[in-house]
């Protein structure tokens, strides 16, 4: 993520405290975990990180971004983040849910359900997680989809509704109750929910709700 420019900034040439930066994006997992989304403030975190508002106002703009930027330093580091294309409607599928699992579980499970609801509060915000730290899995993205209608796997007019809506939450569900997500149990996933359910998903015409991983 690109940092503003100002007086305060290091000199051409000088890298900036990548370690002092950690902290503070540690700071800001540590307090969504704590306080929720809504109640995550630049002022709560300056307090906890012992910096100023103004350091974080210079390396992010609002709130979402300093978010985006905490997870994509953080649970996201270890993902992969090129896109999904293994050829196949049912490699891609079990690559997203891979890297979704692999995603939610190297987080704190209370900070998984605060960025759930943080992504319910700013819809936003997913679609930033997305284009900053790559495909996470929760989404099931245009390319994907495309991809699978066009090699004739899915029917014309298929809509990513029931994927967004049960891979992120069933995986969720099994990392807060400490169930495993082998790649039996993914495969299953794929399998016997998620394919059946996106064909079926062309049939219907009405206009579904919005999805919780949208």
């Amino acid at each position: 993520m690109p940092f503003r420019n100002d007086k305060e900034s290091p000199s051409p040439g000088r890298p900036r405290d990548a370690v002092r930066e950690a902290e503070i994006l540690h700071t800001v997992l540590t307090l969504l975990a704590e306080v929720g989304y809504d109640a995550l403030t630049f002022e709560g975190i300056a307090r906890r990180a012992g910096a100023s508002k103004a350091t974080l106002y210079r390396r992010w703009d609002n709130k979402r971004d300093m978010v985006v930027a905490a997870i994509k330093a953080g649970p996201s580091s270890a993902t992969p983040t090129a896109g999904i294309d293994t050829g196949s409607l049912r490699g891609d599928l079990l690559a997203l849910c891979e890297r979704l699992d692999a995603t939610l579980r190297a987080s704190d499970g209370s900070m998984s359900l605060m960025l759930l609801q943080a992504g319910l509060e700013d819809p936003e915000l997913c679609r930033h997680i997305e284009d900053a730290a790559g495909p996470t899995g929760a989404k099931l993205p245009k390319t994907v989809l495309d991809a699978a209608i066009s090699r004739g796997e899915l029917p014309k007019g298929t809509r990513p509704f029931t994927y967004e809506e049960v891979a992120g939450s069933v995986l969720l569900l099994r990392r807060l109750n400490g169930l495993a997500s082998g790649p039996d149990y993914l495969a299953r996933l794929v399998d016997d929910v998620l394919i059946p359910s996106l064909r079926a998903s062309a049939a219907d015409t009405s206009e579904p709700p919005r999805a919780i991983f949208a």
